[in-house]
């Protein structure tokens, strides 16, 4: 059943997909981030030093990055079903495999295997979420959509698998998050729709309906500007992610319990980010919400650096510091890039934006960051953020504004 007309807007299957989709990513997270407070433990099981955290890091989101880039292509060229229902399927059963790696070349290709699930997965939820929402819905409901990962997979999952820790064998608990992912992409089979490429043209701010092939999306100004936004924001949250829990327990001397409670900042940051920030950019503007976030993300990262080993203090500068990114993220990935391009486009350009962040941002962060941990001590990790931030606020004074609200208002104060 295809959306043709956009007057006829179906609010009930808008928040029915949203739902859906949300639940998706925020298996997404639960598989690609539950592995983090684990790594302490998995180190000593399978002899692993820094390095080697890094570089299983890396493979997930090399991975990751390529598949969003090819899937995203292939969504706008035939449907988002095509690509959606198998991704959910594949990445649900592969999860669970990382439990029976027996050493770091395993662990690396499970990890890959599953990055490209979950790679193809992700661009073509976020313009599913799209082309479901009405047009000054965008930032919320992306928003939403992208909560549920850092919700699930980096706020509930840290506390979740340490207490787990204490009853079974680490390899256990990577067996119990296939279920409920195939529970989902059953669901999401029975409702998802594809869109109309009408209907898609409607928000988008080209309102282009053309076919174009897949690399006239450079010609549009903030997809290349999202590709190095991308970089920027996903070497704070990967090398972040991937090395905070090593740096809490190894340099600040806290206890694994002490560990799982800081880390769950991550996620609420994340949650709280991806809900407000996207959703106050439906009314003020995509570009202001950006330029602020990068100064915030900055500030906070500062404090955590600057803090001790007081858990209560390092839970807040990291939920400040993940809070900006994570919303950042949210609206590189969604709006930013895929309201600027045309309407058969608009996974392309999420999936490039996706692909290119991941691939460096994702693969190569976290492996300069592991050298960086071992030759030079975890505690310069970082410097690495702040760095990416400094670069990323070039970016976000150099967007173009495509919010619907601020279009509007500025197309209305032109003609009076």
């Amino acid at each position: 059943m295809k959306r043709t007309a956009t007057s006829d807007w179906d609010t009930a299957y808008e928040w029915k997909i949203v739902a859906l989709l949300s639940l998706g990513f925020g298996l997404v997270g639960i598989d690609r981030f539950m592995i983090m407070p684990l790594f302490p433990v998995i180190m000593r099981d399978l002899k692993l030093d820094y390095q080697d955290l890094g570089h299983i890091t890396a493979a997930l989101s090399v991975a990751w990055g390529l598949s969003a880039m090819f899937a995203g292509n292939l969504s706008d060229r035939f449907d988002h079903r095509k690509v959606i229902i198998p991704a959910m399927f594949a990445f649900s059963v592969l999860a669970c495999t990382s439990g029976v790696a027996w050493g770091v070349g395993s662990l690396m290709m499970i990890r890959a295997m599953m990055g490209f699930a979950q790679g193809a997965y992700t661009p073509s939820s976020i313009t599913a979420t799209l082309d479901a929402s009405r047009p000054t819905r965008h930032g919320r409901n992306v928003g939403i959509q992208q909560a549920a990962l850092p919700l699930l997979g980096l706020g509930l999952a840290p506390i979740a698998v340490t207490q787990l820790l204490k009853i079974v064998p680490w390899h256990w608990i990577f067996a119990l998050v296939a279920v409920p992912g195939l529970v989902v992409c059953a669901l999401t089979w029975r409702t998802l729709r594809n869109t109309s490429t009408v209907a898609a043209a409607a928000h988008t701010e080209t309102h282009d309906v053309a076919s174009h092939r897949w690399y006239e999306v450079l010609r549009y100004r903030n997809v290349p500007l999202s590709f190095v936004g991308m970089l920027c924001w996903l070497t704070c949250l990967i090398v972040l992610s991937a090395l905070m829990p090593n740096y809490l327990t190894d340099y600040l001397h806290l206890t694994l319990e002490q560990m799982g409670f800081v880390l769950s900042a991550i996620g609420m940051g994340g949650t709280l980010g991806g809900l407000t920030m996207p959703a106050l950019s439906d009314r003020i503007g995509r570009k202001p919400v950006m330029v602020f976030s990068v100064v915030g993300a900055f500030a906070g990262l500062c404090l955590l650096s600057r803090t001790g080993a007081n858990p209560v203090e390092l839970f807040f500068g990291l939920l400040i510091t993940i809070f900006f990114v994570f919303s950042m993220i949210t609206l590189t990935v969604g709006p930013i890039s895929a309201e600027a391009a045309p309407a058969k486009l608009m996974t392309t350009a999420s999936g490039l934006v996706i692909g290119v962040g991941e691939v460096f941002g994702g693969g190569v962060a976290p492996s300069l960051a592991g050298y960086v941990a071992k030759h030079f001590g975890i505690q310069c990790i970082m410097q690495l953020g702040m760095g990416a931030l400094e670069v990323g606020l070039i970016v976000a004074l150099s967007l173009k504004e495509t919010a619907p609200a601020r279009l509007a208002s500025g197309a209305a104060a032109a003609a009076s």
